[in-house]
């Protein structure tokens, strides 16, 4: 499936044109390739400077890998990836390397992705050792500095990341991910392991640092409340495809595309009172391995016609911002 590319804008940090990222399956004991999970598929998509884009989706739509794919930690099958309208998909060696500071991660499990055997100080420190020339008196300057910003005590430096609350915890992952001062930051659901109360501490963070330092987000979550909270523009996916995409709060009160309006639908409302008309999907998400023919989402669409089955989609515009992949829109 065809997605647009929101782009074309001379702002754009990142921008992806027709990503593709297909993992083979390999069976007996020469391990033949015998198949192909088709993870992501002719995904397009750009995020200007100062911009959260969220991507939602199932899990197993595919939106980790698109995170990967982005940061270089996935090879991809074939598209395109441009940061700062470099393009960046299958450089090697130093080129790869000097790219590295400018695009970042925070990782879903703020405790795992955290080396348990370094203080907090080291662990802000180490992306600096590794890719900049400041010295020691530098680096520990700008740890404090790093400490202050994401809201974690000085004294913080000597502590391990076994003494820290996870969302202390998730707080350090921010600050080792501003280190390098990079432009792009890829947070893969960032808070799903937190508290709510704190969730919401951490996402507050996430939205003040983006507008004292001007950064691009790749939000990834299955959390539409989440999503709702710091996005600019949401990409909803669907077993690797983009199937829409739209300024957030048109996405919310106008969704186009079935699979948008079945998500969205299962959101609790706070209010006990309220009603709300359910949209409910029938079955599981197909398999990547071999995926439906025409509209991928044909075999749950309550809509479904005989078109569907058998011609995909094209992302079309159908209001500014306002993207979709459906036949019937």
């Amino acid at each position: 499936m065809a997605s647009e590319v929101v782009s074309g804008d001379a702002e754009a940090v990142l921008e992806v044109r027709e990503l593709t990222k297909h993992f083979p399956v390999r069976s007996g004991f020469i391990g033949r390739v015998v198949g192909q999970v088709q993870a992501v598929d002719r995904v397009s998509f750009a995020i200007r400077k100062g911009e959260t884009l969220g991507l939602v989706g199932e899990s197993g739509s595919g939106k980790s890998t698109v995170g990967k794919a982005v940061l270089r930690l996935h090879d991809v099958t074939s598209g395109k990836v441009l940061l700062h309208d470099r393009d960046i998909t299958w450089l090697r060696g130093q080129a790869l390397r000097s790219v590295r500071q400018q695009m970042q991660m925070v990782f879903q499990d703020p405790y795992a992705s955290l080396n348990p055997r370094l203080p907090a100080g080291k662990i802000i420190a180490e992306p600096m050792e590794n890719f900049s020339d400041a010295n020691a008196d530098e680096r520990a300057t700008r740890v404090t500095e790093l400490l202050d910003r994401v809201g974690l005590r000085r004294e913080s430096v000597v502590r391990y990341p076994h003494e820290f609350s996870g969302g202390q915890r998730q707080r350090l992952g921010v600050a080792r991910a501003l280190a390098l001062n990079p432009s792009l930051i890829v947070a893969d659901e960032p808070v799903s392991a937190l508290d709510v109360s704190v969730q919401a501490q951490v996402l507050n963070l996430l939205i003040r640092l983006q507008r004292e330092l001007n950064l691009a987000y790749l939000f990834i979550s299955h959390d539409l409340a989440v999503v709702e909270h710091i996005s600019h523009r949401v990409a909803v996916m669907y077993l690797g495809t983009l199937v829409e995409v739209a300024e957030k709060n048109e996405l919310f009160s106008h969704p186009q595309h079935p699979y948008t309006e079945a998500l969205l639908s299962a959101v609790p409302l706070p209010d006990p009172r309220a009603k709300r008309d359910r949209l409910i999907l029938k079955g599981d998400i197909p398999s990547p391995i071999n995926p439906p023919s025409g509209c991928r989402f044909h075999t749950r669409c309550p809509y479904a016609e005989e078109r569907c089955r058998i011609e995909v989609p094209r992302m079309r515009t159908i209001a500014p911002e306002h993207s979709v992949a459906c036949h019937l829109r």
